[in-house]
């Protein structure tokens, strides 16, 4: 009875341990598989706040300091002086240390825009994005990204201490060297390797400039004043006293050219009223003479 037990109970908790590893399973996977709604993969060392949504504004970025990282923006906005706005702009970046790459300011009156591009440090990355939040405007569009350099970065930097070190072999050989032959070749050889040398470099120091200053793209345009606008305003006295003024001097101006002008062609009238009376008399019949007796 105890074996027919055993084997009856067997199979059951085969497939509870099967059911719970299935559970378990499905529960790890839909963990990794959703991330948290708007944000990028914090193992990039880059994430974006997702309460931030281009239609609420600017993202929110959080930079990780450990990573080699190229950090681009875009912003598309519209404001009512688009020049104010790009040169409040311009304030930004160089309070953060940072500086304007280039700067294009169009148009006239109401069809006024701008676009410009800036650079900050990258350290100050998440402070610039957080102050052109605050200009005046309405964000339209706005992205960030980043492209992490580190693998890269370090493979170049491990590149470059190789041929330093061959570097210093050629010219340890080149210090033992008797003959001309022998001097040429190592010279050669030499020569070759401070080429690669410079050519590493030249590529460490460019993504070393590239991650250590983000740029920031920016076009502003102006923002249309739509037709029948009934937005409630503040009162202002001192607005209401000029356009008083201005309307009595327009009445004032009216008046006085009304005078001008009757002055000048007043008599008109009164020159046709004497010809009429003058027209009239001269038509009127003359009386009679009475007989003398």
């Amino acid at each position: 009875m105890r074996k027919l037990a055993l084997l009856i109970a067997a199979p059951l908790v085969l497939i509870a341990a099967c059911s719970a590893a299935s559970t378990t399973t499905q529960g790890r996977g839909s963990e990794v598989g959703a991330p948290a709604p708007g944000a990028v993969d914090s193992g990039s060392g880059f994430s974006v706040n997702a309460a931030s949504a281009p239609d609420k504004g600017i993202p929110t970025v959080v930079v990780s300091a450990d990573r080699n990282l190229i950090l681009t923006a875009k912003i598309d906005m519209r404001s009512k002086d688009p020049w104010a706005t790009s040169d409040r702009a311009q304030a930004i970046a160089s309070g953060l240390g940072g500086d304007v790459l280039n700067l294009t300011q169009s148009g006239s009156g109401d069809t006024r825009s701008a676009s410009l591009t800036i650079r900050v440090p990258s350290s100050r990355f998440a402070d610039a994005l957080q102050q052109l939040r605050t200009l005046e405007g309405e964000i339209q569009t706005s992205g960030v990204s980043a492209q992490d350099v580190t693998d890269q970065f370090v493979d170049l930097q491990a590149r470059l201490a190789a041929k330093q070190a061959e570097e210093q072999r050629y010219i340890a050989i080149l210090n033992r060297a008797n003959t001309i032959d022998e001097i040429l070749k190592v010279d050669a050889s030499l020569s070759n390797v401070r080429t690669q040398i410079e050519q590493l470099t030249g590529q460490i120091n460019s993504i070393k400039q590239r991650t250590d200053y983000s740029t920031i793209s920016m076009s502003i345009s102006t923002i249309a004043v739509l037709p029948g606008d009934t937005t409630t305003k503040a009162w202002d006295p001192a607005k209401t006293v000029t356009r008083a003024l201005a309307a009595l001097g327009a009445m004032m101006q009216v008046f006085a050219d009304v005078v001008i002008w009757l002055v000048v062609f007043g008599w008109l009238p009164l020159l046709a009223l004497a010809a009429v009376v003058f027209a009239t008399r001269m038509r009127r019949p003359t009386a009679p003479q009475a007989p003398t007796a």
